[in-house]
């Protein structure tokens, strides 16, 4: 029999794991054989504890229920006095002594710098230790995990104005109070005295006053000002000549474009008509600035103006003209059979063109291949497409009046001045 000094310096052994899982008390000495013998020790299967590799004292949870192969031991007889091994195949220590990653336990969230990604954390019960696993969800009597304000300790929302949508453009000039006024030259633009820019050469040559007062160059004036204009101004206006042109195919209204020229170089001597009722003399003067108040296509020929009075031009194109412009239109079917009563009446109203209802029209037959248009508006080709929308192909096109003032007998290619009598 051993002494009590010897059971004292035998060394513990581990509890053992049965293949359950479950510790087991350490297995019992052999008992002696009749011989006095001792017998042979029966070969035992047992588990090693598992070493915490979490280090936060859980067991593994897939060690608890099964065993894993490649940890079991090797069976057979063993020197019981080696300590049991600590760390499995697949749980080895590292180089560092860092613990294995752990596949089933989620990954730790760093603390949120954001104090508003602080309370999203403790609303969704998100801790950085997770001692026990996966939080659950609160239930709905456990109440928010910070406390709520009260809406009406709140007071009232600030609410934000709405975004301007009006462009800003760097170095714009900022909008001017309507207290202020209004431009000089545009008051007396709206008045009919003059263009804006010829208001801005009476301005510039002394010949206004408001209110008894010189003014100046981007003056602005109350409604209710006093305006006057020296008789220079209206002397000098009167100079202003305005002529009458019977343009023929090949030349455009305005500025030169595709190699034609303007209208403007038939304004010579050499083209002036013979019976021009005025009787006024041609001046070279009287071609520099002439500007042309409407428009007519290359194809088509008739009554243009160009004048030097920023009135007429005004009077006749201006967004609120109501003058009336006369066309004769020569017209062919673009299709077979007769044209149908109703495509006259869409002629008269009821088109569109760009998106735009076009504005009543007067047109009607002149003869059996000819319509005669009377227009309050002038578009970008617009009796031509007009035409194309009701089957109709234009051949000719002449206008042939502009208010009260009516082509005649003018020739093709040549002009004659404004009567003093005649208005549009």
């Amino acid at each position: 029999m051993r002494s009590d000094r010897d059971i004292q310096r035998t060394p513990k052994r581990p509890l053992a794991r049965t293949a359950t899982g479950s510790p087991t008390a350490p297995a019992a000495a052999p008992a002696p054989a009749e011989d006095g013998k001792p017998a042979a020790p029966k070969p035992t299967v047992t588990y090693a504890p598992r070493a915490d590799a979490r280090g936060d004292g859980r067991p593994d949870a897939r060690g608890d229920r099964r065993p894993d192969a490649r940890s079991e031991p090797r069976q057979g007889p063993r020197n019981d006095d080696r300590p049991a091994p600590r760390w499995d195949d697949r749980q080895a220590p590292r180089g560092d002594a860092r613990p294995a990653p752990s596949f089933d336990r989620p990954r730790e969230r760093p603390p949120a710098a954001d104090p508003g990604l602080a309370r999203n954390d403790q609303r969704r019960n998100v801790s950085s230790a997770r001692p026990d696993g996966p939080a659950r969800p609160q239930p709905r009597d456990a109440g928010p995990a910070y406390p709520r304000q009260d809406p009406a300790a709140r007071g009232p929302r600030a609410v934000k104005a709405a975004p301007s949508k009006a462009k800003v453009y760097p170095g714009a000039t900022p909008p001017r109070d309507p207290a202020e006024g209004v431009r000089l030259s545009k008051v007396l633009s709206d008045r009919g005295l003059a263009s804006r820019r010829e208001a801005d050469d009476w301005i510039d040559a002394g010949w206004v006053k408001v209110d008894g007062e010189m003014a100046v160059l981007g003056q602005r004036v109350k409604p209710n000002a006093r305006i006057e204009i020296d008789p220079a101004a209206h002397t000098q206006q009167a100079k202003r000549i305005t002529v009458l042109i019977n343009k023929p195919i090949g030349y455009v209204s305005g500025q030169a474009e595709d190699g034609y020229e303007p209208a403007v170089v038939l304004v010579t001597a050499a083209n002036h008509w013979e019976e021009d009722p005025t009787q006024k003399p041609f001046h070279a003067g009287h071609a520099r600035g002439l500007a042309p108040a409407g428009r007519l296509d290359i194809d088509s020929t008739g009554l243009l103006v160009l004048t030097q009075d920023g009135r007429v031009a005004k009077h006749l194109i201006g967004e609120h003209s109501l003058v009336e412009k006369e066309y004769l239109v020569r017209v062919e079917p673009m299709g077979e059979g007769p044209f149908p009563p109703e495509n006259l009446e869409k002629l008269n109203h009821g088109l569109w063109l760009d998106d735009v209802e076009l504005k009543p029209a007067k047109v009607s037959w002149a003869n059996e291949d000819q319509l005669r248009f009377v227009l309050r508006e002038g578009r970008k080709r617009q009796i031509r497409r007009m035409c194309e929308l009701v089957g109709l192909k234009v051949t000719a096109l002449k206008r042939v009046r502009i208010g009260s003032v009516v082509l005649g007998k003018l020739p093709a290619g040549q002009w004659r001045y404004l009567r003093e009598d005649e208005r549009f």
